[in-house]
């Protein structure tokens, strides 16, 4: 289910014509409906989304945070700004206002257009992942290995400081030579 403040609005009238086995719905109605949750707004607005939302509905469920705190100023030599610090990451943040939700850092730092089956020559990519609850980040390796990527556990939420600037570092070719089909790779010996 796709939540949305605007049932309305063209794209989401388009992914229902393209989706027939999908439903649409407010914030709440899509909180209340799903076993497992994805926050996949702004970041800014991230907070505002979730209250729509009702924070009851994302108690002892797993959540997949791919939010990025990317500020409202223009990139400067392609960097972005964002308005949190290395010091507390926006999914901490949004820990500390879905308290009982099993949230984790996925999703955030490779373009859409590469989010499922990502095909580099280079093999499957790296999905940094982190959060305080096992189980909920094994499901969310789980989906993970099924969309095509490798995993890479970096530990608990605090890890978020390290793992949301890599939209940053995504970000940059794009910005300077508008190159937007890379992925990164941890490579191990």
């Amino acid at each position: 289910m796709l939540g949305t403040r605007d049932l309305t609005k063209e794209e989401v009238v388009k992914w229902r014509a393209e989706n027939g086995m999908g439903f649409s719905g407010t914030f709440k109605e899509t909180a209340k409906f799903g076993e497992l949750l994805v926050l996949a707004t702004g970041g800014s607005v991230i907070m505002e989304a979730i209250q729509l939302a009702g924070i009851e509905h994302f108690s002892n469920k797993v959540v997949i945070d791919a939010t990025n705190p990317i500020a409202a100023a223009p990139p400067v030599n392609g960097v972005l700004k964002f308005f949190t610090t290395l010091d507390e990451s926006l999914m901490e943040q949004i820990q500390k206002t879905i308290p009982d939700a099993k949230l984790v850092k996925a999703f955030n730092s490779a373009g859409n257009a590469f989010m499922y089956k990502p095909n580099f020559p280079g093999g499957p990519p790296t999905m940094f992942i982190c959060g305080n609850d096992d189980e909920a980040k094994k499901a969310v390796t789980e989906i993970l290995t099924a969309f095509g990527w490798e995993t890479e556990d970096m530990g608990k939420m605090e890890a978020a400081c390290a793992i949301e600037p890599l939209c940053m570092l995504w970000c940059i070719p794009g910005m300077l030579r508008n190159q937007w089909t890379h992925a990164s790779k941890l490579l191990k010996i």
